[in-house]
């Protein structure tokens, strides 16, 4: 387990899964359907089962990549610690363990599964062919809100895009900054990536851009609805932006030494205090 959990880089979930709630609880608190503990329960397991299975995927299909890469060769499959067999049966195990789940919960969910699954493992393949992989992996990540709301709603709706955008654009920004670590070794290999393809200083430049983008779609919701949203998530907004901005600052295209704090902490730090004050933002207008 210890070795799959590793595989699977199961620390990273502190990206994701946080909006995911966010999304589930914008369904109960802006709709008519009320709190489900079996659906709860069934959206953790979505996000689990789909993220180990596009982690998975992507130590699989990049396994030779990743044994040339200095800073990889120490992951799972290249390491011998997994082979890549046992790799793939995993991957495949966690796709249809998600595709199952989704039939529990609604026909809308069930049928839109393989395509969720097309995009999450798709990613891996796109950095072969065009720079825009980090905006791929931003859209697998996206689907968690508006995933969520669809469990409890089987419904689209405007608030829930708007924060699918938001990690989108988030998602994009913090992946090109984690990417500058390799921009030699991907023009070296053809690989494609938006570091490679312009340089850092321009790459950074593009991260800011989508930072700021990030920003502008998790204010939105404000002026659309305001009635569901009270000062604990301005302070969500307030602290989802300062690491914005933060990580910006930590790195420096002559500098990528903080390059990993800033992926990990200030990121984990924005995605969890954002949804534990939109959390209490619902308790707190309950009372």
């Amino acid at each position: 387990m210890k070795k799959y959990l590793s595989l699977v880089t199961f620390s990273h979930t502190i990206f994701a899964m946080p909006f995911a709630f966010i999304g589930f609880f914008l369904a109960v608190n802006t709709t008519n359907y009320s709190f489900s503990w079996f659906k709860l329960v069934l959206m953790v397991l979505c996000m689990v089962f789909a993220r180990n299975a596009a982690m998975a995927f992507n130590r699989y299909l990049d396994r030779d990549i990743d044994a040339k890469n200095p800073r990889t060769k120490v992951r799972d499959i290249p390491a011998g610690r997994i082979s890549a067999n046992n790799a793939l049966v995993f991957t495949l195990t966690n796709c249809l363990l998600f595709i199952a789940t989704t039939w529990f919960i609604n026909m809308l969910c069930f049928w839109l599964s393989p395509i969720a699954l097309l995009v999450i493992l798709g990613y891996s393949a796109t950095k072969r062919f065009t720079a825009l992989c980090h905006l791929v992996l931003g859209l697998g990540l996206s689907l968690a809100p508006i995933g969520a709301y669809l469990v409890v709603t089987g419904e689209f709706a405007l608030l829930p895009i708007l924060f699918s955008l938001a990690v989108l654009c988030w998602v994009s920004g913090f992946d090109i900054i984690y990417a500058l670590q390799d921009e030699e070794f991907d023009r070296g290999e053809k690989l494609h990536s938006i570091p490679s393809y312009f340089g850092k200083n321009k790459a950074l430049w593009i991260s800011n851009i989508l930072h700021i983008l990030s920003a502008i779609f998790v204010i939105a919701p404000i002026f659309i609805a305001a009635d569901n949203f009270s000062w604990p998530y301005y302070v969500g907004l307030t602290i989802f932006i300062s690491m914005l901005a933060y990580q910006h600052q930590l790195v420096k295209p002559n500098d990528l030494s903080r390059v990993n704090f800033a992926f990990m902490t200030t990121n984990g730090i924005a995605s969890v205090a954002f949804a534990i004050c939109f959390l209490f933002d619902i308790y707190y207008r309950s009372l």
